[in-house]
């Protein structure tokens, strides 16, 4: 296949185009910036990735590269991480809803279009609980959750896309395992034996093995049946405080002294509710399609990826 794929040179994005040059698939990289882009996908071990500048907000010379591809892969959006200025969450809406907007445009433009569009969302879909469960017949959370909100309309856009004759997919994406430097940062606090549970310890963590997410975005493409949203997340979502514990124990850090919610407050602001609430949420939908997971247990999980 030759399939696109916007927010490439993510953490996701990255392992996504390395997992189908493997197998034996054409990318076609669409990168705010191209420079960074060559330098994460360098030709010599990246034959068959083709790197294109798109600017992910205006139509331009980018949309003739949707042209015939067998597939549109949809994971650009800014960064959630971080101090919640009015800046900062606008560039988290705006990247997400008018991005979207116009992906869906250049795929009306072009003539033949893909089959298929794998478009991100996030488990923040249905809103916070400490005591609900969630899978892919529940209702969205409270309007007045920005997170919420801008996933609610995050997928408003891409399913516009069905109206264009493709088959639309929606990967509600929990928290992918993987080296990030947010998680790198996270791994110096417990080997400095200051780690321990974080906030009321009682909040869910829905993760996914970062392989398994790019293996089931791989099957979103092959697999015609699948339309829809699915929970990109593996089986047994776990507690902060048992994520906390299971990551103590992989790294050898002892977790002793725990970080209040307030201190997470003070340095992210708003933002503090990427750490602080969470939600229990069950891939029911992704257990009917057969899609097996290589990462179910969580130490495992986390283990493999160092």
């Amino acid at each position: 296949m030759r399939i696109a794929v916007t927010g490439a040179t993510g953490f996701i994005g990255s392992r996504l185009v390395a997992l189908l040059g493997e197998e034996g698939h054409d990318v076609v990289v669409l990168s705010r910036s191209a420079g960074r882009a060559r330098t994460v996908f360098p030709q010599a071990r990246y034959p068959s990735v083709e790197i294109v500048a798109y600017d992910p907000l205006e139509l331009g010379d980018w949309v003739s590269a949707l042209d015939g591809v067998d597939g549109v892969v949809h994971l650009a959006g800014a960064p959630i991480a971080g101090r919640w200025t009015p800046d900062f969450k606008h560039a988290i809406r705006q990247s997400r809803e008018v991005g979207t907007r116009r992906l869906i445009e250049a795929l009306a433009q072009v003539q033949n279009r893909p089959p298929v569009l794998v478009s991100s969302s996030a488990c923040r879909y249905y809103g916070i609980s400490d005591t609900a469960s969630f899978d892919e017949t529940s209702p969205p959370g409270d309007g007045d959750d920005f997170l919420s909100n801008t996933c609610i309309v995050w997928e408003s856009e891409a399913v516009k896309a069905n109206a264009l004759g493709i088959r639309t997919v929606i990967l509600r994406h929990g928290f992918a395992l993987a080296l990030t430097p947010r998680f790198r940062q996270t791994l110096l606090t417990f080997r400095r034996f200051a780690g321990g549970r974080v906030g009321s310890g009682r909040q869910w963590i829905s993760w996914i093995h970062l392989d398994d997410t790019a293996r089931l975005i791989l099957q979103a493409l092959t697999d015609a049946t699948m339309t829809g949203p699915y929970n990109a997340t593996a089986p047994r979502p776990v507690r902060m405080a048992d994520f906390g514990r299971h990551l103590g124990a992989v790294v050898g850090g002892r977790l002793s002294l725990p970080v209040p919610s307030f201190v997470i407050e003070q340095i992210f602001g708003d933002g503090a509710t990427v750490i602080l609430d969470g939600q229990r949420v069950l891939s029911k939908r992704l257990a009917e399609t057969g899609f097996r997971f290589r990462h179910t247990d969580l130490r495992e999980a986390l283990a493999s990826i160092f």
